[in-house]
């Protein structure tokens, strides 16, 4: 038990409704509902995201920097892709019903359902996790910024992140007009007694709490 807690208050709550809680909304099929401690005050060091998705649409790539994830796959499936800073290399994990994927704290992930009707659980070691989306980094990062550091032409990159107007979080928005067909991880086997897999290339990435 944590001391804090005044397990006598009359305003000690210890259930809740997560489908009351929308962290985020792209449609009635993509969505993320929250439980943490602002909802619920008798949590610890414990929260969750309930995230529903349809085929091709992606939690988009991000950090937890104080909390690590476990995902667990509820129905439909998904490929869960981690950027290992130790390797320098992408993995992607496809999980379904019954499945888990791991991601350490402050690794740099995403999730991107390849069946419709998907429904993950992201469980955190944190009361709140903090989460910093990579849209918000591409759109708030000053461009001469970035066309100094990466040697870019600005006016190009201005125009290549121009329709990234807010943070993301499911994408593709639903605004996007481009002519795209599904995008699913570029894969190959790596270990035969584990179910997943590397992949050479990576991006890589602000700060919100849920």
């Amino acid at each position: 038990m944590t001391s804090n807690i005044d397990y006598t208050s009359p305003s000690t709550n210890f259930t809740y409704d997560v489908s009351k809680s929308n962290f985020f909304k792209k449609d009635a099929q993509n969505y993320i509902n929250v439980l943490g401690i602002k909802q619920l005050n008798t949590l610890e060091n414990t929260s969750l995201l309930d995230i529903y998705l349809s085929t091709g649409n992606v939690v988009e790539p991000h950090i937890h920097q104080n909390a690590a994830e476990l995902v667990y796959c509820i129905s439909g499936s998904a490929v869960v892709s981690l950027l290992n800073p130790f390797t320098n290399q992408i993995l992607n994990l496809p999980i379904k019903p019954g499945q888990v994927a791991n991601i350490p704290q402050a690794w740099w992930h995403y999730e991107i359902a390849t069946a419709d009707g998907t429904h993950l659980l992201a469980i955190f070691d944190a009361p709140t996790p903090e989460v910093i989306f990579g849209s918000d980094i591409l759109r708030l990062t000053p461009a001469n910024m970035m066309a100094h550091t990466y040697c870019l032409d600005e006016q190009q990159w201005k125009q290549a992140i121009s329709p990234i107007q807010s943070t993301t979080v499911i994408g593709p928005p639903v605004n996007c007009n481009q002519n795209r067909s599904t995008i699913t991880p570029t894969t190959q086997p790596s270990n035969k007694q584990q179910n997943l897999y590397y992949q050479d290339s990576y991006y890589f990435p602000l700060y919100w709490g849920y």
